[in-house]
């Protein structure tokens, strides 16, 4: 293996780039909603749901494969780039007829016809994911490279954000700035290139090897978005761009914390893709249990706080106009519990050991479900019928993809290793909710969250301290004392 950067300094770079895409958007968002207001961010979170079907299709679940298929090979250039070039070869022929449908139905359907030029704009993203090849530096694990041309043009997207976008007609600049903030960098990875792999046509190109699973990550792909990006397409056929726009403040909240929560896991899946192909199970299994309790420890206490704080959380970010997502976040934050437990159950464990076709099928029967509920619940409840749809969803791929898992669960995990965490949670919720209601009565939503968020967190950290629990022991304090003793040293 060639000599990569420990899994804790990619995590630290995946965590920047994460919470650069949280904290960017803390920035813009509060701006940019009460600029657009719900109808605004409504119409661009629509189209940026459909554009997605049509990159999710274009893309045939290689985001994931080539990360696996290329981290097994990384240490033969050779190889590295013949597989490389033939993912890209299958890739490019299936976005060239994704792109014609796309332009034709961009004149067919009357839904699409209404935001023509929008999603004309939004739609250079499908290309830009094509060449942007961001699992082949996954795989490689360059994440400090992601992150340095990721944090580039999130600024310049930000910078744009508020020097272009002034009035409620300017969704369209909007939809252009938040296809450059989230893949703008994919064109410097398409120029950097040949750094890695060899660009001259190798011939003699094995495509067939790819086609079987590709197709099944393609189908998880699918599957997954339905509860991923059909509640927001749905949510504007049945309910318009207004309940869109309350159902989007509750999850762009929960697509924040969601980032920050499998960070770790994002990371994992070349290491232990690498590690399977070379037989090395200890070290297997030893990452992925940590990596179970590092989702809990964080996944837990983010979902409870904003639950306990939803309406403050709408009332920052979004303003008064959209007070009904509070409900809709509320509903929707246990989903982030899930969804961390499920990308180390599926993502990190059953896909580098080659099950994949047990995550697709925890994912059509999730998707299935969601597709129900949301055709039940959303005439009647709009933004919050989505939202139930959403939660249930996640919690049936969270079991079903737990069963399947179960012996090799007992091996690594018990249920004693959770007691911590909720040990910890109930003075955090005691004494943030006390604070609020004797002290901060009355006082600005900022200042609400400012202060709950210190005391809430403060909080659980001295709790799990006190508790001596494993992986802050372990990981957390030692790290916490190395800045220390580097920032003290002459």
């Amino acid at each position: 293996m060639n000599k990569k950067h420990s899994v804790t300094f990619n995590f630290i770079m995946n965590f920047i780039l994460t919470a650069s895409s949280v904290i960017f958007p803390l920035i813009t968002f509060p701006y940019i909603s009460r600029i657009l207001l719900p109808v605004g961010t409504g119409k661009v979170a629509s189209a940026l749901g459909i554009v997605n079907y049509f990159s999710m299709v274009s893309m045939l679940g290689i985001p994931t494969y080539g990360i696996r298929a290329c981290a097994q090979v990384r240490d033969d250039k050779e190889k590295l780039s013949r597989t490389v070039q033939e993912i890209l070869i299958l890739n490019c022929a299936m976005t060239l007829l994704v792109y014609i449908v796309f332009g034709i139905s961009l004149y067919t359907v009357p839904k699409f016809a209404e935001d023509r030029t929008l999603l004309m704009v939004m739609g250079s993203a499908i290309i830009l994911n094509v060449i942007g090849v961001n699992w082949l530096y996954s795989a490689l694990e360059e994440y400090a490279y992601i992150t340095a041309a990721s944090l580039v043009f999130k600024v310049i997207a930000v910078s744009g954000m508020f020097l272009l976008v002034h009035k409620k007609e300017d969704y369209i600049i909007y939809g252009a700035l938040t296809v450059t903030s989230n893949i703008g960098s994919y064109v410097i990875n398409f120029l950097r290139l040949g750094k890695y792999i060899s660009l001259k046509p190798m011939g003699g190109y094995n495509l067939k090897r790819h086609i079987k699973p590709i197709g099944v990550f393609c189908a998880m792909t699918v599957a997954s978005s339905i509860y991923t990006n059909l509640d927001t397409v749905m949510l504007k056929f049945i309910s318009g761009d207004e309940q869109t726009g309350y159902y989007n403040a509750a999850v762009y909240v929960k697509t924040a914390l969601v980032s920050l929560v499998i960070s770790l896991g994002t990371v994992l899946l070349p290491r232990l893709s690498y590690y399977i192909e070379k037989g090395m199970q200890k070290e297997f299994k030893r990452m992925t249990s940590h990596a179970l309790s590092f989702v809990l420890m964080m996944s837990l206490p983010l979902a409870t706080y904003f639950s306990l704080f939803a309406d403050a959380g709408i009332g920052f970010l979004s303003g008064p106009a959209y007070a009904p997502a509070a409900v809709s976040m509320r509903l929707i934050m246990p989903t982030v519990i899930f969804i961390g437990l499920t990308n180390i159950l599926g993502m990190q464990i059953l896909v580098p050991t080659g099950r994949e076709r047990s995550v697709l099928l925890a994912v059509v029967v999730g998707s299935v479900v969601d597709l129900i509920i949301n055709l039940l619940l959303i005439p009647s409840l709009g933004a919050c019928g989505a939202t139930i749809g959403t939660l249930v969803a996640e919690a049936v791929v969270f079991v079903a993809e737990a069963v399947v898992l179960r012996q090799f669960l007992k091996e690594i995990w018990h249920m004693g290793q959770i007691v911590p965490y909720v040990l910890a949670l109930l003075p955090s919720v005691a004494a943030s909710a006390a604070l609020r209601v004797m002290v901060l009565q009355g006082v600005g939503d900022f200042l609400v969250l400012i202060f709950t968020a210190a005391v809430f967190f403060g909080v659980y950290g001295a709790a799990l301290l006190l508790q001596r629990e494993t992986i802050t022991m372990e990981f957390v304090l030692p790290y916490v004392r190395k800045l220390l003793l580097t920032k003290k040293a002459p």
